[in-house]
Order: C-alpha cells, then structure tokens, then sequence
C-alpha cells in the first residue's frame, strides 16, 4: 500500500480448498456487503493447494474486481496454515474470517462489526440451526467445544465456525499448526474477558463436499492435554515449549506420575492403566508443543504467488 492509498479498514480472509463452485457467489455475497458497510477494504482469498477450478475462477474475479487479492500457496497446508498466510497478507485494521464453503453468511458481518466495541479483540461467530447431520457433526463439535473451553479458559461455544472479526494485533504473526484453527481464538493468546460471541446463521453447503469428517473429533482430543500449556505458557516463553516439545515421551510421562503422587497416588503404587494414560498424555503434550514451536520457528505455509 502507497502512502498516498487511504489505510484500509477492513480485510475479509477466506481460505479455500477445491471450491470452484462457491468462490464466485460468495465473492458476490463479500462484495455487496462490504460495499455497504462503506469503509475501504481489501478480499483475500488464500487458495490453499486447490485441485480443481478454484483458481482459474478466481483469477477470472481478480481481473474485474481490485480489491480482490489471490494468496496461492505452493502446495496444500491445511486450513490453519491458509489462515495464516491469510492473516500475513491482511492490511487491514480488522480482519474478518468466514469458510469458503459457503455455510457462513456474509450478512452477518455487519453486525460481528458492531459488536467489536473497545472493550474487545476478537468476536466469534456462533451458528443456530446447525444444517449438518446431528450425530455425526453437531453432537462431536458441541462436545468438543465444551472440552475445549474448559481446557483453555476463553468461553467460546463454536471454535468449529469460521466467522470471527479479530483486530489486527491479534493475528499479526501467527503461525498455526496444522489443525490448530479448531482452537481459535484462544491459541492466539487472547484473554478470555476480550472475546465475544454473537450469534450467526448457518447455511448448507453452496457446492462440493465438506473436507471434514468425524477424525477431526479425534484429532481435537489428541490436542486437548496442550492446549492450557499452548495457551498460557509456550506462546510467552519460548525456552519452556522448546525443552518440553523436545523432552522424551518417558520423561514427561514420568512428570505426569509425580504430579499424579502428588494427588495422593504414590509412585509405587499407580496403577498400569494411570501410567499408561500419563504416557499417552505425555506422548500428546510433547508432540503438540513441539509442533507449535516447530511452526513458530519454520513458518506452515510456503507462498507460490500473490496477485
């Protein structure tokens, strides 16, 4: 941006993956909206390895449309790494997510805006009338959604939607690891009083199938036990998630059992089913950690080009 260009007050990041059919009625669904809210802004579509169209019909979109920007990464990163590179390309003072999928509702931005007063950082959507099947999707995501906001102490009842509004400050040099999207906005180290929710709607799917299904379920409860060290700790002193992420399984499991005597379980007398659940533990914490400092460290996306 020149110094002469008016600093841009709102971006709208929007990661895809294969959704050739839904890029161009969302761009539609973006630009009307945030024609009318009337501030400068900027659209950035983060294309995330896409297989299919989805690039050709966003190019089509960016020869018509300048304030639309293409960030192509060189591969596919998952969901957090598009996210991020989204976030690294964000010029605006806020910075809107939705999904590219179409199930979020443009509509509702205006008033996520309008909650963000200067008592906060980040409002989070939250879906009614969920359009997914009960058992499979609704039930799992309302579970983990309970866990994780028991784990990490920011009360938000719908990691899972992508509609959220952040300030800048919040996502300026972030690097998520892959699948830490589910544990937005806590991961970024906000503090719980600074976070809203608002309620959204939710849409079914525009075209295309959902990339998710219920091993994402499991992935959430592989990275809970992190998630409190993740929140608090490896972010604010990168030396104790560098030892801890790269401490051998046995020792952090060995750590668990003391903490377990601690309790009242004496160390020669923990039962084989609790150590073996403090290796697993270990095994969780250690691995999740240490990625997170891989991340912060390597970086979780390579950009092929923007336009």
């Amino acid at each position: 941006m020149s110094e002469t260009e008016p600093p841009l007050a709102l971006s709208i990041v929007v990661p895809v993956y294969n959704e050739e059919g839904n890029v161009e009625p969302l761009h539609g669904e973006l630009t009307r909206v945030a024609r009318a809210l009337g501030r400068p802004y900027e659209l950035v579509f983060v294309n995330d390895g896409s297989r299919d169209g989805t690039l050709a019909r966003l190019s089509a979109l960016r020869a018509r449309d300048e304030h639309l920007r293409i960030v192509d990464l060189d591969g596919n990163f998952g969901e957090a790494a598009a996210l991020s590179a989204g976030f690294a390309h964000a010029r605006g003072a806020l910075v809107v997510t939705l999904d590219g999928d179409g199930q979020n509702d443009p509509a509702d931005i205006p008033r996520l805006l309008a909650r963000l007063g200067p008592e906060l950082d980040v409002v989070s959507g939250r879906r009614r009338e969920r359009q997914e099947a009960f058992l499979s999707r609704v039930l799992p995501s309302r579970i983990a959604n309970w866990l994780i906001a028991r784990a990490t102490g920011v009360p938000v009842h719908d990691t899972g939607c992508g509609l959220k509004v952040y300030r800048r400050a919040v996502v300026t040099g972030a690097r998520l690891p892959r699948g830490m999207n589910r544990f937005l906005p806590a991961v970024l180290g906000v503090r719980p009083g600074r976070v809203a929710e608002e309620w959204v709607s939710d849409r079914r799917r525009g075209s295309g199938r959902s990339h998710y299904g219920l091993s994402r379920t499991f992935a959430v409860l592989r990275d809970l036990p992190a998630l409190p060290i993740l929140v608090r700790l490896a972010r604010r002193r990168p030396a104790f998630g560098r030892a801890l992420g790269g401490a051998p399984v046995a020792q952090v499991a060995v750590l668990l059992a003391l903490i377990l005597g601690s309790l009242g379980w004496p160390a020669g007398r923990v039962p084989a089913l609790a150590a073996l659940l403090a290796a697993a533990v270990g095994w969780a914490i250690a691995h999740d950690v240490g990625r997170w400092v891989r991340a912060q460290e390597r970086g979780v996306f390579r950009v092929r080009r923007t336009f």
